[in-house]
């Protein structure tokens, strides 16, 4: 399958239904799930729903979405990265979330600035945002290195937390 956005370390490409034991690892993975606001997944037939039901969906309905994140000197879907069409509050998020032994090696903030990248030059998107809670200072400072500016601290989808909102612009297209 091709490859959407490539970095030196990190290739993103669409997901599969053979991603499935990969996606059961890194959402089940307690750790990773912790800033994310979602629970830990248990099987593989919903590791197969978050495919089809979000990520398939997305692709057809937006044309972009989260991708599988291939560790590429390995070879091994670590996790996903990409853009979220958050229909809800009308904006397009920056997202990634990998298995904890792939953290603190810059590959966040790698594949996201190409990330942000494609969104503007590829997508013509005018504005992308990035959310974290304020916990997880590791995803803030990566959107923060990427470029996002902090804009306000919020609730995000009703769930009754506040979250950090970072923004960030298309050359020229600050509104």
């Amino acid at each position: 399958m091709a490859f959407i956005i490539e970095t030196e370390r990190i290739a993103l490409r669409k997901f599969t239904l053979t991603d499935a034991p990969a996606v059961l690892e890194f959402n089940s993975n307690e750790d990773v799930v912790r800033y994310t606001g979602e629970k830990a997944i248990q099987s593989l037939e919903e590791a197969k729903e978050i495919i089809v039901g979000t990520w398939f969906s997305d692709y057809q309905t937006y044309g972009y979405g989260r991708y599988a994140a291939v560790y590429k000197p390995e070879n091994k879907v670590i996790g996903f990265a990409g853009l979220k069409y958050e229909s809800e509050i009308g904006m397009t998020d920056i997202g990634y979330r990998f298995l904890p032994k792939y953290w603190g090696k810059g590959l966040a903030t790698e594949i996201s600035k190409a990330i942000l990248d494609y969104g503007f030059n590829k997508l013509k998107l005018k504005r992308i945002i990035g959310i974290a809670m304020p916990e997880n200072k590791a995803s803030a400072n990566v959107l923060e290195k990427i470029g996002l500016q902090y804009y306000k601290t919020d609730g995000f989808l009703n769930d009754g937390g506040a979250y950090l909102w970072y923004e960030g612009f298309a050359p020229g297209k600050k509104t």
